[in-house]
This record gives C-alpha cells, structure tokens and sequence, in this order.
C-alpha cells in the first residue's frame, strides 16, 4: 500500500487504461495496440528534458512569442517550440517549453496549470516522452487524458490521476482501526497504572488520617485517665 501512487512513475499501457489500476486485460482496442508497440524518443528533440514542460489546450491562434511573454513569469525561458502540422503549418495546440533551470520548470509545472492564455485555461505537465519509462505515446494507444467520446480513458497522469483501489482502501481502513484500538488500549493502560497509583496513595493517606485519628484518642484517653488519678489523689488527701 506504502507504494501506490496516482500519478504513474512506470508506464504500463494495461495499468492506464484502468481506472484504478486494477484491470487484468484490455477493455480496448488502444491498450491492445499500445502494449504491442515499442516506442523509441524522437533523436532529434533536443534540451534538457528535466527543465522542459509541456503546456496543451491552447488556443489556436497562439503563437511561440505569446507563450514566452505569458510564461517568462516563472523563470527564463530557453526555448518555445510550438507543435504544428507538417502539412498546413496550423498549431495542434499543444507546444513544449524549455526553461533554463529545473527550478524554474517546477514553478511553472506548480503555479502554471490552468493559466488562462488567449481565453483558453491551459494543461501543464512535465515532459513525459523522455522522462517517464516505458512512454508510450497517444498515437500509438498510450499517453493520459483523452476524451470520453473515444472511449480510451487513460488514467494515471495529472490530468486524470488513479482511483485509489478498493482493496488499499479496506486494508488502510483495517490497520487504521487496528492501531486506534492499540491507541485506546495503551491510553487504558496508562489510565489504569495512573488510577491504581491514585487509588495507592489515597489508600495512603486515608491510612494516616486513621492512625492519626487512632493516635489522637490514645492521647486523648491518657490525658483523661491521668487526670482521674490526679483528682483521685486529691481527694483521699
């Protein structure tokens, strides 16, 4: 239970296209497809890859210049490369920016998602294709998101993290109970030595108040016997 995660740290296209990574066979055509193919990252992306993020859902008219105005607020950047059709040259809405330093790519990952660029609130994400093992990507059956419509779901990403499975969920529930019960039990023991010592030292103290009590009335009776022998003394005199 201590290492699942809703976010993927491996790709494994069956475990994507569950819900809560509990399938056992495909439930489409695209896992089929994605678990018979082998994907290799493109030789010819260049850029620190740690320092990359990918920013998607935007806008079409979006270009490279208004991507670096409205992301240079979380750090340098080094390079915009807007992803268009090799054919019409239009934007697919989704481009890959490349900041200078790691920590500047992590603010933008952290304060970037949702952006609103051009009236479109936009999807930020690491780069996957080069740091996430196993990358498989959405053409060939893989990647995460989709649309509902498809009927090819893949989960594990940001955008539609795992379902925490039943079964982890039962077994935390149990051991959550389990060491509330220990809590309640080591609580009752401590409470229990804390009365027995309470009730020690008032057995103790009523104790002395008793022979003190005792005392006093030994002393009281001698006083008054003493003071009958005095009398009686007196008396016969």
């Amino acid at each position: 239970m201590s290492s699942w995660s809703p976010l993927a740290k491996v790709y494994d296209p069956l475990k994507a296209g569950s819900i809560d990574t509990t399938d056992d066979e495909p439930h489409d055509h695209g896992v089929i497809r994605a678990i018979n193919s082998t994907y290799k990252p493109n030789k010819d992306v260049t850029g620190d890859p740690h320092c990359t993020i990918f920013v998607a859902r935007l806008n079409p008219k979006t270009s490279e210049e208004t991507l670096e105005s409205e992301l240079s607020c979380f750090g340098k950047i080094k390079r915009v490369r807007l992803v268009r059709d090799i054919v019409t040259g239009f934007s697919r809405c989704y481009s890959f920016v490349e900041f200078e330093d790691e920590k500047s790519a992590m603010r933008a990952h952290r304060e970037g998602n949702n952006l609103e660029i051009d009236g479109h609130e936009v999807f930020v994400d690491f780069e996957l294709e080069r740091t996430l093992p196993g990358w498989i990507p959405r053409r060939k059956g893989g990647g995460f998101g989709g649309k509902k419509e498809s009927g090819q779901l893949r989960f594990g990403g940001r955008d539609r993290p795992w379902r925490e499975p039943i079964l982890l969920q039962d077994q935390r529930n149990r051991q959550q109970r389990y060491s509330d019960r220990d809590q309640r039990g080591t609580e009752q023991r401590y409470n229990d030595r804390d009365r027995g010592t309470r009730n020690y030292d008032r057995d103790r103290y009523d104790k002395g108040r008793s022979d003190r009590s005792t005392d006093r009335r030994d002393r009281r009776r001698d006083r008054s016997r003493s003071r009958e022998k005095y009398r009686h003394r007196s008396r016969s005199r």
